[in-house]
């Protein structure tokens, strides 16, 4: 790593790490299927976008290859969370409710 370059594509893969660890600690700390699936496609997707911005710095003459997957990825990712998601509620998982200490809950307004 000599060039200013080096450091910052260094940087950015060192970034796309820590997000995509981070995505892996949230799968197994989260209650519900649905918080797991907003953890791990939000870190996934900002991890491979920090990642391939990395590698992009690095290798320049890779652009064309690493687009196509950047938008692979920020294509599908959503889309299967999604998915997924609208399995979970019509299979009749219900999402993890917790009241937060000192909140009232809503008032239920009628329309």
């Amino acid at each position: 790593m000599n060039s200013l370059q080096d450091w910052i594509g260094g940087g950015m893969m060192l970034v796309g790490a820590v997000f995509m660890l981070l995505g892996a600690i949230g799968l197994i700390r989260m209650p519900d299927v649905y918080n797991r699936i907003q953890a791990a496609t939000k870190t996934v997707t900002l991890g491979t976008l920090a990642l391939v911005l990395g590698v992009f710095a690095r290798h320049p003459e890779w652009g064309p290859k690493l687009a196509v997957i950047l938008l692979f990825v920020l294509i599908t990712s959503p889309v299967g969370s999604s998915t997924i998601a609208r399995a979970a509620l019509r299979s009749g998982v219900r999402p993890w409710l917790r009241e937060i200490d000192g909140a009232k809950p809503m008032a239920k307004t009628e329309d």
